[in-house]
């Protein structure tokens, strides 16, 4: 089982399919101000930090609505997301219980590195039932730099006590596939609203379709 250290698990787009939520709420949001083109903004987000988000917002939209037009969207678009998916109601990504299962029963150890503040990550993994999987969690408050930084995926891995070497990380987005991969680990790339291009699969080990696709990878590593 040498072939395989640790598997840490990035959680938006990869345990729940919370990117196209979010898209959702951020669209009837957009909808009420009639702000344009929110597909767009939204995909340039994806795979960054809070103030790096405010940041994109507020380039594409502050000369029509003024500055502060980001906390007035990210504010309201949070408050209805909370709405809608709270208590355990976030949708699923296929394939997660089915991996987190398998994993546990070849003794193989997990945890997650989100971006999302990791009081926020306990409640969601918890209120779906995985968070007994997952021996760490490391939150997006925990680092001083985001994603693609490898800073999160460092501290992953030391809080595991794992070999960056054989430790895999399962993500979907673009900074997380450039964090885990400067980070010298594993990277497997699930990609979720935005597809792989070429650099991604260069960094990548594997590309899979969904986390059952991964699990049958991990099999056959473990039949080597």
């Amino acid at each position: 089982m040498s072939n395989i250290g640790c598997v840490i698990f990035d959680m938006d787009g990869v345990i729940f399919d919370s990117e196209r939520a979010c898209l959702g709420t951020w669209s009837e949001i957009a909808a009420e101000y009639g702000m344009p083109d929110i597909h767009d903004v939204f995909y340039r987000c994806i795979g960054t930090n809070k103030a790096q988000t405010r940041q994109i917002v507020e380039d594409a939209y502050a000369g029509i609505y003024g500055e502060g037009i980001s906390d007035k969207l990210l504010a309201e678009s949070s408050r209805l997301f909370h709405e809608k998916y709270d208590g355990g109601r976030l949708p699923v990504k296929s394939g997660v219980k089915e991996i987190l299962e398998y994993l546990k029963g070849e003794g193989i150890r997990c945890a997650v590195a989100s971006s999302t503040r990791k009081a926020a990550a306990q409640a969601e993994l918890g209120d779906a039932g995985f968070a007994g999987y997952f021996e760490e969690i490391i939150g997006g408050d925990a680092v001083k730099i985001s994603k693609p930084d490898p800073e999160i995926y460092l501290l992953a891995c030391a809080a595991m006590n794992a070999d960056p070497s054989v430790t895999f990380a399962i993500e979907d987005s673009y900074n997380g596939i450039r964090s885990a991969y400067a980070a010298g680990m594993k990277p497997i790339m699930v990609p979720d609203m935005i597809p792989a291009d070429d650099e991604m699969k260069n960094k990548s080990v594997v590309v899979c379709d969904d986390l059952t696709e991964v699990m049958y990878y991990f099999k056959r590593l473990l039949r080597q």
